[in-house]
């Protein structure tokens, strides 16, 4: 099975995209979709579909896991990440992908066992999962991953 997992944003969408097969989890890609913070919200949003139908199209994923927005006192950043989330999901619907959402918490619990769990230990645990070398970087890229193995059986 092949898994696209989603850490989105309106700045940086971190994506990571994997295979299952059997207990082997391989890293497929992996990276982001970066938007220039002066362009308007349209082009931003017209950026994240274009880049991400591309992404589909290369990787053909057969299921398409999104991180559910996280709330924080700046309303302002959760409205574009929420326009954001939609351009994610219609991409994902046209597709014709299996949509699954999990909240940070669920892939905290799901990677360490623990919902409190540091970001630095969620990596950690892509990381060997993966079998990487290293921590794949940015930040967005590795909880997209994190996202990906989530769903993972």
């Amino acid at each position: 099975m092949r898994i696209l997992g989603i850490d989105p944003g309106t700045g940086i969408v971190g994506f990571g995209v994997i295979d299952v097969v059997g207990q082997a989890k391989t890293m497929v890609d992996a990276g982001v979709i970066r938007t220039p913070a002066h362009q308007a919200d349209e082009q931003r949003l017209a950026t994240i579909y274009d880049e991400l139908t591309e992404i589909i199209e290369t990787n053909k994923p057969e299921v398409m896991v999104v991180e559910k927005l996280f709330f924080t006192n700046n309303i302002t950043t959760g409205m574009s990440v929420s326009q954001a989330r939609g351009v994610i999901l219609l991409a994902g619907e046209q597709a014709k992908l299996k949509l699954i959402e999990y909240t940070p918490l669920q892939i905290k619990q799901s990677l360490t066992g623990d919902g409190k769990a540091s970001k630095q230990q969620v990596q950690q645990m892509v990381k060997t999962i993966l079998k990487l070398k290293q921590v794949p970087q940015p930040d967005d890229c590795a909880d997209a991953l994190a996202a990906a193995l989530t769903f993972a059986p």
